[in-house]
């Protein structure tokens, strides 16, 4: 196995095609088959299904495509630290649910690191694709919660994945809407006095359940719901539609401007009054690089917690 081959299978996986990979990689077709199926021969595994709609990943060539990309990319690193002459770019890519304070921290990073050397990457996603993103070591650190309702459903997501969960802070439910909102200036707000108005969610997908929602308290019944798909158009509709959506409080006005609060909720009886475990997942056993350390260690600062030990990640 060298270090080309695994290169080669990474490239089929991502474009999803012998054809347009062999162009990605400047090879024939056939040259590109042939060394894969050595690959395959050596490993004594099928890695890729040939179908007529594309080529896709067995279950045996997913698991081998997880580790291949990890070593490829320390590959990369090493390859760059040690070569002036190297025009490999590192890569790092963070996949999250919708929280400013990552797009913060993110922004601290890359002003460290430049453009230059580093091919960076944030994608904001649904809480499935945020864990398959780390799962298939498209990202390297992936930010997600926990909650009572959610945390047995998503430990079993991330069990399955061979992905370790990293706590960074607990909070309770606020309500995040429009500063000119009815209920702006209420000291706390009870989900009756929410019935008048549209709650604001994250869109999960056709298939996703309640328990992949990035909104706490998913499990009372809403009257009135609206799907978006991203940031901007939520606070469009804050402002529009006097909608709201349940969160962590955590607010980064920097970035998402002075127009926005967040309101603590308050359950009653018979409501709960539910608390959220923010925190980060990475492959079971990885180690970050320095470029993950600081994405990390920014998150901390904006909480103000100690930076990250080396035994934590």
């Amino acid at each position: 196995m060298t270090l080309q081959q695994i290169k080669y299978v990474i490239t089929v996986s991502e474009k999803g095609s012998m054809n347009k990979a062999a162009e990605e990689l400047y090879l024939s077709q056939p040259t590109l088959t042939a060394s894969i199926h050595e690959l395959e021969k050596e490993l004594g595994i099928t890695i890729f299904i040939r179908t007529s709609r594309g080529v896709f990943p067995t279950s045996e060539g997913q698991e081998f495509l997880n580790d291949a990309r990890q070593l490829y990319q320390e590959y990369e690193w090493i390859s760059d630290k040690y070569s002036d002459s190297s025009t490999i770019k590192q890569q790092f890519s963070v996949s999250s649910q919708h929280y400013s304070f990552v797009d913060k921290a993110f922004v601290e990073t890359v002003k460290q690191f430049g453009t230059r050397s580093f091919d960076f990457s944030i994608r904001e996603e649904e809480t499935a694709r945020v864990i398959g993103n780390v799962r298939e070591m498209r990202s390297q650190i992936g930010i997600i919660y926990l909650s009572d309702f959610n945390r047995k459903i998503i430990t079993k997501m991330l069990h399955e994945g061979s992905i370790e969960f990293k706590h960074i802070i607990d909070t309770s439910a606020y309500v995040y809407l429009w500063k000119k909102h009815p209920l702006a200036n209420n000291e706390y707000i009870t989900f009756k006095q929410l019935m008048d108005y549209p709650c604001l969610t994250f869109d999960q997908g056709p298939d996703a359940s309640a328990y992949l929602a990035e909104e706490i308290l998913t499990e009372l019944d809403y009257p009135r719901i609206i799907h978006a798909t991203d940031r901007a158009t939520m606070l469009n509709l804050m402002v529009g539609l006097n909608g709201y959506t349940l969160c962590s409080g955590i607010i980064c006005e920097e970035l998402n401007g002075s127009d926005y609060t967040a309101v603590p909720f308050k359950g009653s009886k018979g409501e709960p009054n539910s608390r959220m475990e923010l925190g980060y997942i990475q492959k079971k056993g990885y180690v970050q690089n320095r470029v993950g350390k600081k994405f990390l260690n920014e998150v901390m600062k904006y909480f103000n917690l100690p930076p990250v030990s080396d035994e934590d990640i």
